[in-house]
């Protein structure tokens, strides 16, 4: 299936990436990259749980997991459910069928990643005076659907500033998550689970020095 149009299913774990159009930087200075990750939690983090990450100047990658609608609080209810009432109103105008629940999570979800790179988008736009499209129009996602591509998947996020030479050693790399999971901060990152997939931190730091040549993107 094409990799744009792969739908957004509850409980399933998708790879999702996006690149600046026309390969131009998306992210310019440091306080672009913490505000993409604060409109990642607003427009995202309800309904998706992220499990890894890594922000380079001219694109990103996510390992996110969708929630099942049971886990959704009321607030997240809410919003699914404003956009349900929309969606049946346009339906109702062009005489269109009612479109099916789990079609209509899979498109919520992939409405609010466009509001967060139309969001995101139109503060650079600000900051540099620029006008017309920041992203490439449709993101990419790959379903992962067992334990080996997982593993596989965080160790070629974390280590993709070393392939594109953003940097030398990726461990240094400062807007991924792999340093982060290391860590006993308490966050929205799922790093338990994430090092789980590993058995522990002496694991997770020894694959990552493997590099990863299987087709993730």
């Amino acid at each position: 299936m094409d990799k744009y149009f792969i739908p957004l299913e509850e409980s399933k774990f998708y790879h999702i990436y996006n690149q600046g159009n026309n390969h131009e930087n998306i992210f310019l200075k440091d306080g672009n990259y913490i505000y993409f990750m604060q409109k990642l939690d607003t427009y995202i983090s309800d309904f998706v749980e992220l499990y890894a990450f890594c922000l380079m100047p001219n694109h990103f990658h996510l390992l996110v997991r969708i929630k099942e609608m049971a886990e959704l609080d009321t607030n997240a209810r809410e919003k699914i459910e404003e956009y349900r009432l929309s969606r049946h109103s346009i339906s109702s105008r062009y005489g269109m069928s009612k479109m099916p629940e789990s079609t209509l999570y899979s498109n919520f979800i992939s409405e609010q990643f466009r509001r967060l790179f139309l969001s995101y988008s139109k503060s650079i736009n600000k900051q540099t005076e620029r006008s017309g499209s920041l992203f490439r129009k449709n993101f990419k996602r790959k379903e992962i659907n067992n334990l080996q591509y997982l593993q596989n998947t965080v160790i070629y996020i974390h280590r993709n500033p070393l392939h594109h030479g953003f940097e030398e050693d990726f461990r240094n790399y400062r807007w991924s998550s792999y340093d982060r999971m290391l860590e006993d901060k308490i966050t929205k990152l799922k790093k338990r689970e994430v090092l789980e997939w590993f058995e522990d931190k002496d694991n997770y730091r020894y694959a990552h020095l493997v590099d990863i040549e299987d087709d993730i993107e």
